[in-house]
């Protein structure tokens, strides 16, 4: 795997698994921020958790800041989340007092979140995540949570009508679905068509993105859908602004 650019101070693992290129590594600088930080590492520049050493505690990324201020603003009282994609963990861990049912498909993550990351709760089920909440029980939940990626991005089959339909199913009254997404913004004609697909079902839909210096770059995006009106604050969104969506097409199967 490709490091270059980024100042190791030693590899904790590194290996092509089944369904990822993955590497674990301490580094003395992130994303310009000197101190001490372990890193999980899809591919090639593909940050998929990280901690500070000298914070364990502190959430480093943007992304699931602003989840976690969307979940506290729209159901405060939550109790149950479905979350696909586990990483190191970092929304699971702060909420412990939550119930999280956790879908991974690859169980050397979870390992290497156990060994590396401190992940110690026992609520991670390994397979697809699609499968793995169909045989949920309806209004179960109050979130569901979509953070997954492979080298070719978010799967169809997770931003699809027919996916988002069994979504519905499972929330609660009121329930939310949450997608943390990578795409080149107002002109991704695939996130405009994930937000088309979304409104078909929900009647209320809010995405957002995170900024970054070249309008070519990928960028962070989250998308919030439900049937109620979402509330947020913005200077709680960790720097996403909102992003106004084009009429796209509706994704299937």
């Amino acid at each position: 795997m490709d490091h270059s650019g980024t100042k190791i101070e030693r590899v904790w693992f590194e290996e092509h698994t089944a369904h990822h290129d993955i590497a674990v590594y301490d580094t003395t600088e992130l994303d310009g921020e000197k101190g001490r930080f372990r890193v999980l590492q899809f591919a090639r520049d593909a940050t998929q958790g990280a901690v500070d050493l000298e914070r364990p505690r502190r959430i480093l990324f943007e992304y699931p800041r602003a989840i976690i201020h969307l979940m506290e603003s729209n159901q405060q009282a939550f109790d149950k989340v479905f979350l696909i994609g586990h990483g190191i963990g970092t929304i699971a861990s702060y909420f412990v007092e939550k119930t999280f049912k956790v879908a991974e498909l690859d169980e050397t993550v979870v390992e290497l979140s156990r060994t590396y990351f401190d992940y110690n709760q026992d609520n991670v089920f390994i397979g697809d995540g699609r499968a793995l909440l169909e045989d949920e029980a309806d209004r179960a939940y109050d979130y569901v949570i979509v953070d997954a990626f492979t080298r070719e991005g978010t799967p169809r089959r997770l931003v699809s009508l027919e996916f988002f339909f069994l979504i519905q199913q499972k929330l609660s009254e009121g329930g939310s679905v949450i997608l943390n997404l990578m795409g080149k913004g107002a002109r991704d004609g695939q996130i405009h068509a994930i937000i088309t697909t979304l409104h078909e079902l929900f009647d209320y839909t809010k995405a957002f993105i995170l900024p970054t210096g070249g309008a070519a770059d990928l960028q962070n995006i989250v998308i919030i859908s439900s049937s109620r009106p979402i509330i947020f604050q913005a200077r709680h969104m960790a720097g996403f602004v909102e992003l106004e969506p084009s009429q796209g097409y509706i994704i299937r199967d």
